[in-house]
């Protein structure tokens, strides 16, 4: 008698990054800490790709502080727009607000005072460029994203992805006063990582979405049309992330060196995806890969502007010229 073996598939509570390991406090929940260092890496990436890096400590403290502040505001304001329906959902009913452990008044408080707080660090302490896109990427989130896209689209986090993408914006403008080709680049990179970034996350929570009338790709279309989304915006996002090595004042070659195994590595899981959409492990795997591979991309960048690396670069074009001279 042939002995058959079934395959038990993995339920979502095991693979989905647990966010219960950590209690935090109800008004620190609300702000979305866990967002904000990739945000501020980003930052960091669009100081790194301008003339004016490295920036002075004050202007760097006041930059990425109030572009902390900036994020937990809208973070805040995310929250308690959705509120009910966070509430109606068993994975965020013991959230802070829809279990009653914060009150909207002192949350709306609270958002508030941090957008205030953001505006008068970033103005005196940087520039007035730098503060109106750091309040332009917030109203972004929360009223493009947030109201008007999520509850409306399947392509949502395509358009309203622009809110996480304006950090590079920030960093450039706090460090030259201006918004340069490099900061631009980064843009459209954070812009064009993003979907493969979220419809990752969105394959794990997709009943979740189903079950409260969000039409995320996943709930729409599956996980083939998802899948096949993913990997087109993954390739995109490869190629774009090339140009860097043109978009870096200096260290450009040793950037595009250092970025080949990020790449190679986003590539081989967005493959393993498209080759089994169903599979809750792989999107996992992709979703986590995507984080580490932006805040990589950041450190890369910084990296590059450093003298070791512009020696590199400098060694690379001088063995380049000698080989094209032996032709």
């Amino acid at each position: 008698m042939a002995e058959i073996t079934a395959t038990v598939r993995p339920t979502r509570e095991e693979v989905v990054p647990s966010r219960k390991r950590v209690k935090l406090p109800a008004w620190l929940e609300v702000a979305k800490p866990r967002l904000i260092p990739l945000l501020l890496a980003t930052t960091l990436g669009g100081m790194a790709l301008s003339e004016g890096w490295p920036l002075s400590s004050p202007r760097l403290v006041c930059t990425l502080g109030g572009g902390a502040l900036a994020s937990a505001a809208a973070g805040v304001l995310n929250c308690l727009w959705e509120q009910d329906l966070d509430g109606r959902m068993a994975r965020t009913s013991g959230r802070a607000l829809p279990s009653g452990r914060l009150s909207p008044t002192s949350a709306f408080i609270g958002a508030i005072a941090c957008t205030l707080a953001a505006a008068m660090l970033l103005v005196s302490g940087v520039n007035c460029l730098a503060a109106g896109l750091s309040l332009l990427g917030l109203c972004s989130y929360v009223l493009l994203y947030t109201a008007l896209l999520k509850p409306r689209t399947s392509q949502n986090i395509v358009v309203g992805g622009v809110a996480g993408a304006i950090p590079p914006l920030v960093g450039a403008a706090a460090a030259t006063g201006h918004v340069g080709l490099g900061g631009w680049w980064l843009f459209a990179l954070v812009m064009v990582w993003t979907p493969a970034h979220f419809w990752a996350l969105a394959l794990l929570l997709r009943e979740d979405y189903r079950a409260v009338g969000i039409p995320m790709l996943p709930v729409v279309k599956g996980p083939v049309v998802t899948a096949r989304a993913i990997k087109t915006y993954g390739w995109i996002t490869v190629l774009l992330s090339g140009l860097g090595v043109f978009a870096l004042p200096s260290g450009g070659a040793f950037y595009g060196v250092m970025l080949l195994p990020y790449n190679g590595r986003l590539l081989q899981l967005v493959d393993r995806l498209s080759l089994d959409p169903d599979s809750l492990v792989n999107a996992k795997a992709l979703f986590r890969w995507s984080i580490l591979y932006l805040f990589g991309l950041c450190l890369l960048l910084i990296l590059s502007r450093t003298d070791l690396a512009s020696g590199f670069a400098h060694q690379v074009m001088q063995l380049l010229s000698q080989l094209a001279g032996m032709r």
